[in-house]
């Protein structure tokens, strides 16, 4: 039976290739083709120079590693409780974490301005309307980590959720409340190390999102990386595919590094 399978095993996989990789191939093949010109990688030598491509990088690079740590320093120590205390609560947290799917992205984002113009409308006098305008800063958009937060906790959720499911939580805090921890101790030393590949996992889809979001930060007027790129794509379009083509390409860069180094973190174990 296995060996029948394998034929059509390799037809998906090959099937699915080529759904992935043809895209793929005629935006390099856009990129690089001038009419009249022939090959020439001028899209991609102007990446670097292209006026923008830097400050919105850097600003995107800035959004994620905020979102990621804040994200984790929210989820870790709730769903750690959640295991030990609560466990009948698991699937109400589930369901809240879930709701984010399900809300498109356009309702999302209008409820935010609505809640942003209260600092104007009725909020002027308070303490309340430096905090409002703080958040708006457009070096750093604070309000952009707080949306891009609720959009990652279903994503954030189920990688933590699989990672501690695979260890004993309870046993692991009452080894490390034995021997003197306290409870921050217990999930620094105790729960975390055990959880590098879910932390890395959820780490790396915060940060696919934070990179490939383009709605939110668009409809609330901030310049990230995915908005440069459309923006550019209004004056050169080929420039705009080739830093599309090249963010897909340190996307995967950055899945392989992560599968690596995860295992690696499964295998150090059996070694020792």
């Amino acid at each position: 039976m296995a060996g029948r399978l394998n034929p059509w095993r390799w037809v998906v996989l090959g099937l699915a290739a080529l759904y992935f990789l043809v895209p793929l191939a005629a935006s390099v093949v856009f990129t690089v083709d001038v009419p009249g010109q022939g090959v020439t990688f001028d899209a991609y030598t102007q990446i670097v120079s292209a006026d923008g491509f830097t400050s919105s990088l850097v600003l995107s690079l800035e959004l994620a590693a905020a979102t990621i740590a804040v994200v984790l320093l929210l989820m870790v120590p709730a769903m750690v409780a959640l295991r030990l205390g609560a466990p009948r609560l698991r699937p109400v947290v589930e369901v809240i974490c879930s709701l984010p799917l399900v809300v498109p992205p356009i309702a999302f984002v209008a409820g935010i301005a609505t809640v942003l113009k209260w600092g104007p409308d009725y909020l002027s006098r308070t303490p309340l309307f430096e905090t409002f305008v703080a958040i708006q800063n457009p070096d750093f958009p604070f309000i952009l980590v707080l949306a891009y937060v609720v959009m990652a906790l279903p994503f954030v959720y189920r990688a933590l959720d699989s990672g501690l499911r695979a260890i004993d939580v309870k046993t692991l805090v009452e080894a490390a409340r034995s021997c003197g921890a306290g409870w921050p101790q217990a999930l620094v030393r105790a729960v975390l190390p055990n959880l590098r590949g879910a932390l890395l996992n959820a780490s790396f889809l915060t940060l696919a999102l934070v990179l490939g979001e383009f709605t939110v930060a668009q409809l609330l007027g901030f310049q990230p990386f995915a908005v440069w790129i459309y923006s550019v794509g209004g004056s050169n379009a080929q420039l705009s595919v080739a830093v599309s083509v090249l963010s897909l390409v340190v996307t995967w860069a950055l899945l392989l590094t992560l599968a690596g180094v995860g295992g690696r973190d499964r295998t150090a174990p059996s070694r020792g």
